[in-house]
């Protein structure tokens, strides 16, 4: 299980404690002065047992931890700030935004901010995954599809 404690810098650690053979000990996860979501993925990525990521906000209210706001509140504020001056996002964006809210699932709607390096290593990885499926020798074979019978009934 993670924690959250004040450091003698007037910073915060989150932490996660560990049986050894000498007894309780605790390793540093992420070092923070304000917890927001990188800090989070951070000790996440370092932490030997998952925790969640509420849980881990709630410990740091209770240890006196200043809290950003997560990213997708920010963005939303963001939102409403620029649909409030009159700005609207185009088109397509729009009805994405608005089948999102309304539940309904978009298939890729998570590369829409991907940054070009974001989508190259995705490509990249999906290429070496389809070098890594085996062929079943079929390099010099021409691929067989079986025949469409167009006088049969059913």
């Amino acid at each position: 299980m993670a924690f959250v404690t004040a450091t003698k810098r007037g910073g915060f650690e989150i932490r996660e404690s560990q049986s050894t053979p000498k007894g309780p000990r605790s390793r540093t996860l992420a070092s923070f002065r304000e917890l927001d979501d990188g800090v989070i993925e951070k000790a996440l990525a370092r932490a030997s047992k998952p925790f969640s990521e509420q849980d881990l906000r709630d410990a740091a209210i209770r240890a006196g931890a200043p809290a950003a706001l997560p990213r997708v509140d920010h963005a939303a504020r963001e939102l409403i700030s620029e649909l409030g001056k009159g700005h609207e996002p185009a088109a397509p964006l729009r009805r994405l935004l608005v089948d999102l809210l309304n539940g309904k699932e978009v298939p890729g709607s998570e590369w829409i901010a991907a940054s070009l390096d974001e989508r190259g290593r995705a490509l990249v990885d999906l290429l070496l995954l389809a070098d890594a499926v085996p062929s079943e020798g079929r390099y010099a074979k021409p691929l067989a599809f079986p025949r469409l019978d167009s006088t049969a009934h059913g």
